[in-house]
């Protein structure tokens, strides 16, 4: 894992109240910086070759628990292109077709699915009939039940289900949780986390844009991190919802899936929670009032850099490789035997869908939906 100057934090001690308030999240970050690990690797497969999946491997190969092991594509060109460029073994490359033959190969622990949206359960369900552990990227799948449906399945397989939350392993983010479930400055009253780019260039073939492979739009894709930040930084449940879809400035483009939409998330402390999701504007931004203060990152929902504050100070923790400190998160409990954190489980994931099947619901009705 690449390692940063921590210069500018250093520089934050003589900030008093500011400084006194952040030291402990910085501390508890660094105290997670093992010695170099020397043991057995865990071997993943990378299922679905696109955009993502070149970060995921970036992060492999910055690693310290895990290791790219093998691909799996419907593409045969960038099969060949990969075992070329990162040495994989001809018998551990897959098409989508034989996939299921991997359950024979006993040097893959893990397949990582970085798929269109609508893929991610068929292929987690395939994974786990052949003995593999998932990784599986968010939103998890495009309904709440396919969720429930992925999580058994790999029970019943006794398989381990995580979900790709990367900002649950960065420090900015880690800050914001601690500043928000420890009650830093008090009772956290409003939440203001939106994430949009604007998509006018996009090619109108764009999985993102069909409705059978997405799910949804911008809710689905970029939403989710909103919906996420909000309940880990609160450690609630939202009880409610409200929301409305945005107008349509590009039909050429948005003729399946919503163009962008807004909603209002109740959770029972009383605090609120208003989001957009939206391709038609560039917007990357969480912020959280709270009784004696508040916090902000800005950009703050995306792969950053990440540039953040509170009432009290600038905050200045290093910038990592966000995929390479999450599959170190996950690995040594895959590697020890032991069962994932409930925050990066397939679990988590469901709670996610359950949220965005409400705000969908609400939209679509006009009107305030009580969540289940």
């Amino acid at each position: 894992m690449k390692k940063v100057s921590r210069r500018g934090f250093v520089e934050r001690l003589g900030l008093g109240l500011g400084a006194s308030l952040l030291v402990p999240a910085f501390e508890a970050y660094a105290a997670k910086k093992a010695p170099l690990y020397a043991g057995k690797k865990l071997r993943v497969a990378l299922c679905g070759l696109g955009r993502y999946a070149n970060l995921v491997r970036e992060g492999l190969a910055a690693s310290q628990y895990c290791q790219l092991a093998g691909i799996v594509t419907g593409t045969p060109a960038k099969a060949a292109q990969w075992r070329s460029a990162y040495g994989i073994p001809e018998k551990n490359v897959y098409s989508y077709q034989n996939f299921d033959t991997i359950l024979a190969n006993k040097s893959i622990d893990v397949v990582y699915i970085t798929l269109p949206n609508a893929l991610h359960k068929a292929f987690t369900l395939r994974a786990a009939k052949a003995g593999k552990h998932v990784i599986v990227e968010k939103p998890m799948a495009l309904t709440e039940q396919d969720c429930q449906q992925m999580i058994a399945a790999c029970q019943r397989a006794g398989v381990q289900l995580a979900v790709g939350y990367r900002l649950h392993y960065e420090p900015n983010h880690l800050e914001l949780k601690r500043l928000g479930q420890e009650k830093v400055f008090g009772p956290v009253r409003l939440i203001e986390a939106s994430l949009g780019y604007r998509l006018a260039d996009i090619s109108p073939e764009d999985w993102h844009l069909k409705k059978a492979l997405a799910g949804g739009g911008p809710l689905m894709n970029l939403g989710v991190y909103c919906v996420q930040s909000s309940r880990y930084v609160l450690g609630e449940e939202p009880v409610a919802v409200s929301a409305q879809f945005g107008p349509v400035t590009l039909p050429d483009l948005f003729k399946e899936v919503e163009e962008s939409i807004t909603w209002q998330l109740y959770f029972p402390s009383g605090a609120l929670c208003t989001s957009t999701a939206t391709a038609t504007c560039n917007i990357d931004r969480f912020f959280a009032s709270a009784d004696n203060g508040f916090f902000e990152l800005s950009p703050g929902l995306s792969y950053g850099p990440f540039k953040g504050r509170s009432s009290q100070g600038a905050f200045n923790f290093p910038v990592i490789n966000q995929q390479a400190a999450q599959v170190d998160g996950i690995a040594p409990f895959l590697l020890d035997n032991k069962p994932l954190p409930a925050h990066i489980s397939g679990e988590e994931g469901r709670k996610d869908l359950r949220v965005l099947d409400g705000i969908y619901q609400a939209a679509r009705s006009g009107e305030k939906i009580t969540l289940r």
